[in-house]
Formats: structure tokens, C-alpha cells, sequence
């Protein structure tokens, strides 16, 4: 399984981005996609997740209002779209792959328990 992040970078406060995730080797439209971020010193923190179809989202309350998650499962692909982006929005964003099936909950929190991850890729936001 792979999950391969891009669009990472350095925005100025009140920009945006788009981070994408590719993913292969999974059954795709079977697995919850997500996106945890961290910081140093911080453990990972789920700020988005979707379920297979994409009828249901999670939004940290940090990002809420401001980040947008789809999917699109013909092409294997999640995207967060992120908006009046802030320099706490600074971290390490990883893509993450989750069968629902495995979790006590849809949309878990809980690292420890997500089954596959990207590489990660920072985004930095500059004041």
C-alpha cells in the first residue's frame, strides 16, 4: 500500500493550499481517508477525515470552516483543500488510509489505530 502526499509548501498567513493524496494498493473506495498533522513535541492529530463515499466528514474544530476534504474514488485520490490558512496550521500533514471495519468509530482519532500512512508533507504558513 502506498499513500503519496503532494502539495505541501510555504504559504502566507490567510492563503491556501491543496494538499493531495494518491493512493495504491488498497481497495480504495473501502477505506476511510484522512489527514493527521503534527508538530514537534506533539502527537498526531486528526484534523479531517471522509467516509468511502464521501457522504460523511470530520473536521477538527481548528479547522473547521476553513478546510475542505473530498475524494474521488474512480481516481484513487483525497484532496484537502485548505483556506485562511494560519501560522498554527504550520505542521507535518500525513494522508492516512483507515478499513472502518478494524475501528470501534467511523472517524477515529486515535493513531494507533489507522492502518496505513504517507510520508507526510509540510506546510508552513509564515505570519
Amino acid at each position: 500500500v502506498q499513500l503519496v502526499e503532494s502539495g505541501g509548501g510555504l504559504v502566507q498567513a490567510g492563503g491556501s493550499l491543496r494538499l493531495s493524496c494518491a493512493a495504491s494498493g488498497l481497495s480504495f473506495e473501502n477505506y476511510v481517508m484522512g489527514w493527521f498533522r503534527q508538530t514537534p513535541g506533539k502527537e498526531r492529530e486528526l484534523i479531517a477525515a471522509i467516509n468511502w463515499s464521501g457522504s460523511s466528514t470530520y473536521y477538527a474544530d481548528s479547522v473547521k470552516g476553513r478546510f475542505i476534504f473530498s475524494r474521488d474514488n474512480a481516481k484513487n485520490t483525497a484532496s484537502l483543500q485548505m483556506n485562511s490558512l494560519k501560522p498554527e496550521d504550520t505542521a507535518v500533514y500525513y494522508c492516512t488510509a483507515d478499513d472502518p471495519r478494524s475501528s470501534v468509530v467511523v472517524f477515529t482519532t486515535d493513531p494507533n489505530e489507522i492502518d496505513y500512512w504517507g510520508q507526510g508533507t509540510q506546510v508552513t504558513v509564515s505570519s
